[in-house]
């Protein structure tokens, strides 16, 4: 007998085989699913604004559309799972129980989801409103405190794709060469293939001459010849901007501007800018609340980034509260740097309208001029004073031709009702609810829906994709907010 031991027996796997099975599509997820739980959502709102751009009718018949509550649904699911692709929807309706339930198991063209995401954006703006409204009618939006921040996410180019003016006329040249070209083939077997190369061959010289143009609009910007020659602008997407990234560095993005209700944390308005800083997006931001929801905010929340003087004082007139850090002003130009004397050591005697310096010396009353918004007077001291001081090494070290130079600034009312406002505990205190509000909305939108960057290219689309996350995020939360608020159970009877 042999001594080898028997072998043992395990069920094959034949992957060959083709399998009939019969699905109750209803039953391919449970009752609590997010894609059911989202139908549902969407099924409340308002769709009539999707059904005017539909030509086919029971009357003259045409081929039946794609319902706009289904492509809602499937864009809005598919940015919960973080997927940004029309293609990847496509593939994962072929596969995916969720999507096989919204779908019905029918096949949805990826053509048809892109041109849907950007195609509808009056619409889907719409959308995102009557979200609010049914949010606010429920209680969960009220107004009294809203925060405002912007983060950057990138754009879809490459660094790289920055070129300057000579060069990007070459490419216009080569690309118009390419255009003309395709269009002067007979029509033949490849007619289908040759179509799409020349459109995309067109679409190409368009955004080229759009390049162009946003060179143009960027020199306007520019002072000396010299920064003139140096703008570059992307040949991929020109609308992108070249802007600092929180993990260092720079690279081509877009400025998303993000409103956030701090009651339930939904959020109430969202665009997209060029700008590269967010100093000037505060009062479109209180605008676009204003007009979408028919009020304005009682209290805004923001960070350094959007105090300014005249963005103080515009708030003040409004009667909008805001609340948000002061910029060290002691670290600005002609405030004294780190090599002399700053203006808080000179004394400055009123009756006499001049300063004395820490040596003793007299600056005299130059004039005076309107600048940041404010009136700075200027007072200087003579040149022979400070040309044999023992103090000036510290004091003015690089001064040759002039003495020592100070401004005094004279607050308007509101920046100094502002600053005596931040120096209390209980604005301190309400600006510490920013950063769990605001940053986490910007963190999620990153991460849980994974746009980091964007999937279109232009600043319309950026905006209306930025639109489609918002939605996302909106629509979830007030999901899991309607279901907390199911739960809690009724007070007893006493």
């Amino acid at each position: 007998m042999s001594d080898a031991a028997p072998q043992r027996l395990m069920k094959p796997i034949d992957r060959a085989q083709m399998w009939f099975r019969t699905v109750e599509v209803d039953r391919l997820i449970e009752q609590d699913h997010p894609a059911r739980l989202l139908w549902a959502a969407v099924g409340e709102l308002d769709l009539s604004g999707y059904y005017e751009g539909i030509k086919s009718n029971e009357e003259q018949g045409g081929r039946p559309a794609t319902h706009p509550q289904l492509l809602i649904s499937l864009w809005v699911y598919a940015y919960s799972l973080g997927i940004g692709a029309a293609r990847e929807i496509e593939r994962r309706c072929e596969y995916d129980p969720a999507f096989w339930w919204l779908t019905g198991m029918e096949k949805v063209n990826y053509h048809t989801l892109s041109d849907f995401r950007v195609g509808k954006k009056e619409e889907l703006d719409e959308l995102f409103t009557q979200v609010l409204g049914a949010a606010s009618a429920e209680g969960l939006i009220d107004l009294q405190q809203v925060t405002i921040d912007g983060t950057k996410i990138k754009a879809s180019a490459s660094g790289k794709s920055f070129r300057r003016e000579a060069t990007l006329r070459e490419h216009l040249e080569k690309a118009q060469q390419v255009v003309k070209e395709l269009g002067q083939l007979e029509a033949g077997e490849g007619e289908n293939k040759n179509a799409a190369v020349e459109q995309r061959a067109q679409e190409k010289v368009e955004r080229l001459k759009l390049a162009l143009e946003e060179m143009k609009e960027l020199r306007k910007q520019k002072k000396s010849e010299a920064e003139k020659r140096e703008v570059r602008v992307s040949a991929t997407d020109p609308e992108a901007r070249r802007m600092k990234q929180n993990e260092g560095g720079f690279a081509p993005s877009y400025n998303v501007q993000i409103t956030t209700d701090t009651a339930e944390g939904l959020i109430v308005d969202v665009a997209a800018t060029q700008a590269g800083n967010d100093f000037q997006q505060l009062t479109p931001a209180v605008d676009r609340v204003e007009k979408r929801l028919g009020e304005a905010p009682e209290q805004v929340l923001v960070d350094s980034g959007y105090i300014s003087r005249e963005n103080v004082e515009e708030m003040a007139r409004r009667k909008v509260d805001l609340i948000g850090s002061l910029p060290d002003d002691a670290g600005k130009k002609g405030e004294g740097g780190q090599d002399r004397y700053p203006n808080s050591v000179f004394v400055y005697h009123s009756e006499q309208n001049h300063y004395v310096c820490p040596a003793g010396k007299i600056l005299s009353y130059q004039g005076r001029q309107k600048k940041d918004g404010i009136q700075q007077y200027k007072y200087i001291a003579r040149r022979q004073d400070c040309q044999n001081c023992p103090l000036r090494a510290q004091c003015c070290p690089e001064n040759r031709k002039h003495g020592r130079s100070v401004t005094r600034k004279e607050e308007s009312a509101a920046m100094a009702a502002y600053r005596a406002k931040m120096a209390t505990a209980a604005a301190q205190q309400e600006y510490r609810k920013r950063a769990p509000v605001a940053e986490f909305r910007n963190l999620w939108i990153k991460t849980k829906l994974g746009l980091r960057q964007f999937h279109v290219r232009g600043l319309e689309k950026v905006g209306t994709e930025a639109l489609w996350a918002c939605l996302t995020h909106n629509l979830q939360h007030w999901i899991r907010l309607r279901r907390q608020r199911s739960s809690i159970p009724a007070p007893m009877a006493t």
